[in-house]
């Protein structure tokens, strides 16, 4: 993959990049909030590891930055802060996903490859089935999603995700099957991901309509109206 790793520890960037570059990986780095968003709208790249304490533009504002711009570049955030709080921050302003440093430079490759099997989530479609809830319309090989007729402007994960709830209207998705289906997880992260990308697209599909789509069934996982 060709990676954007955002970091302003000169040291720690350059050895955490070795080694991504030794599991196969390109990797270029920005060391700013600044550069980052410059270097996204210079070159192309699979995915960005970005640190959350940056100087001229901390973290979370430069994925506000890049999502309010709508740009659906897969991001993991990398950051020493790890309380709760400071991860639904993170994943609220936009990150796919959010570990606590030191993590190896292995599981950040595990965790790439998954986002990158998300964001493929169509690969193994539905064969141009529409699919239909109440009133939101999902077209996987179209790679669009409606409400009320309405087209919704979701990023790539929320479709995924919002295809797999359509897939199933009327039954309880865990979250352990969210994140396989969706992330291609296989094992449960530190993280609330599922809880946080459901709390953004519920928010898109309110807006598109009159009610809140999407039951939650506390302790189990979500489920969408039929």
């Amino acid at each position: 993959m060709d990676l954007l790793l955002v970091e302003d520890d000169t040291a720690y960037a350059e050895t955490l990049a070795a080694e991504l570059r030794a599991l196969d990986h390109a990797v270029t780095i920005a060391p700013t909030g600044i550069s980052a968003l410059e270097a996204v709208a210079r070159a192309r790249f699979d995915a960005m590891i970005l640190d959350r304490m940056l100087p001229q533009l901390e973290g979370t504002s430069v994925l506000q930055r890049l999502r309010e711009a709508g740009n659906t570049l897969p991001v993991v955030m990398l950051s020493a802060l790890g309380r709760s709080v400071e991860k639904v921050e993170g994943l609220d302003a936009g990150a796919d996903d959010y570990v606590v440093k030191p993590t190896p430079a292995i599981e950040l490759d595990a965790r790439l490859k998954a986002l990158a099997r998300a964001r493929g989530w169509t690969a193994g479609g539905s064969g141009g089935d529409t699919l239909r809830a109440g009133d939101i319309t999902v077209s996987p090989t179209q790679l669009r999603a409606w409400r009320n007729d309405q087209p919704l402007d979701l990023t790539k994960l929320e479709l995924g995700l919002l295809t797999e709830l359509a897939r199933q209207p009327g039954t309880i998705l865990t979250r352990a099957m969210l994140l396989e289906r969706v992330w291609g997880y296989d094992f449960e992260p530190a993280t609330n991901i599922v809880d946080a990308q459901v709390r953004m697209l519920r928010r898109k599909l309110i807006a598109a309509g009159d009610d809140d789509p999407i039951v939650t069934k506390r302790g189990l996982g979500y489920m969408l109206r039929g």
